[in-house]
């Protein structure tokens, strides 16, 4: 049977998977080579480096992400974005810090960014205006991600977690933390984890700028 063609588009997939299932450390030329099961030195004539693998897979999760269209219900547009993009980086943890360094490093990245700066502007927001508002949404969708991907999932160990937490704070001390602890432990994952309550705020601040 013949063996499928290297190209680009089967080196970043592997990438992609390997980063998923191990992180960016997984990665280097010799092992995405070993798992495609060619040399090493046969990549380099599909991606120039790690670097180069890198910014290609980063542009592959900005290319699962909704993009907002110019809209009167810029609200709306510009919540189903931020949703989208906190379920793909969801799946795909390592990417998160990867779209805070990066600049522009691919098609994908820059039709995201062109498509939710151009929604802003279409409702009065100034080109300034537009790009802060972004980046306040932005910071909102990577440290909410950051955050939930830290934290236990299963809600036993995020019981016992908050409980044990409660537990080593004195109580006369830190009453108001004391507090909290004990009632995170009764909450459901829903209640705890709510990306809308933030983004919500944001989006009405900036509504008020118009």
């Amino acid at each position: 049977m013949p063996r499928t063609p290297l190209s680009r588009e089967r080196i970043l997939s592997k990438a992609m998977e390997m980063a998923d299932a191990e992180g960016l450390s997984a990665l280097s030329m010799r092992k995405v080579a070993a798992q495609l099961d060619v040399e090493a030195m046969s990549l380099y004539n599909h991606v120039k480096n790690k670097g180069d693998m890198i910014d290609g897979i980063t542009d592959l999760v900005a290319g699962e992400i909704t993009l907002p269209t110019p809209d009167f219900d810029w609200k709306g547009e510009m919540r189903a974005r931020s949703q989208s993009a906190h379920r793909v980086l969801m799946r795909h943890p390592w990417a998160v810090s990867v779209f805070v360094e990066s600049g522009l490093p691919g098609p994908n990245m820059m039709t995201y960014l062109d498509a939710s700066l151009g929604c802003l502007m279409a409702v009065g927001f100034t080109p300034v205006q537009a790009d802060l508002a972004r980046n306040t949404i932005d910071n909102h969708i990577y440290g909410f991600t950051r955050q939930q991907l830290a934290r236990p999932r299963r809600a036993r160990d995020f019981k016992r977690v908050a409980k044990a937490e409660a537990k080593a704070i004195p109580k006369d001390s830190y009453p108001a933390l004391h507090r909290r602890s004990l009632a995170l432990a009764d909450t459901t994952a829903e209640e705890r984890e709510d990306f809308d309550f933030g983004l919500t705020l944001i989006l009405d601040g900036l509504e008020a700028l118009l």
